[in-house]
């Protein structure tokens, strides 16, 4: 497995960029390679990607999520394999950090050699750039779930 973490401060409070990242179907606004994701309910998604030309499909799982805090999640299903987290802190009224936490299992030689060339780092900083452009933009969340999903809930 391989870890990738990246945080970026995003000008919104706390509560704005939880409820946003909870928008799983608008992840393809700001996540590169990311085409869609469909909500199949409050735990799970279903993901299609593109990258470097290869389509994949996979599912997910939220395995904890505790509102303005963290959301955690796993595949379950597909080509894909790989756990994360992400986490919210409050700075100030006004301000929140983004933390983003991915293990994953290279699949292949081209995804190993992107690994180790930073590749994913780079993809996962850049995801996090364009959700600060994405939300501070707006101002506002699209939507939001604050439901509480404990593990092996």
């Amino acid at each position: 497995m391989s870890m990738v973490q990246e945080q970026i401060d995003v000008d919104v409070p706390l509560t704005t960029a939880y409820n946003q990242w909870t928008q799983f179907e608008d992840f393809p606004r700001f996540m590169e390679g990311v085409e869609q994701v469909t909500q199949l309910d409050d735990r799970h998604n279903h993901w299609t990607t593109k990258v470097a030309g290869v389509t994949r499909e996979f599912d997910t799982e939220i395995v904890d999520q505790l509102p303005d805090q963290k959301i955690a999640w796993r595949t379950t299903g597909g080509e894909v394999q790989q756990m994360g987290v992400v986490t919210f802190e409050r700075l100030d009224d006004q301000h929140t950090t983004v933390r983003l936490a991915i293990d994953f299992e290279p699949d292949g030689i081209a995804e190993r050699a992107a690994d180790a060339m930073g590749m994913v780092d780079r993809r996962v900083k850049g995801d996090l750039r364009r959700f600060k452009s994405f939300i501070e933009d707006h101002g506002v969340e699209g939507g939001g779930w604050r439901g509480r999903i404990t593990p092996g809930g």
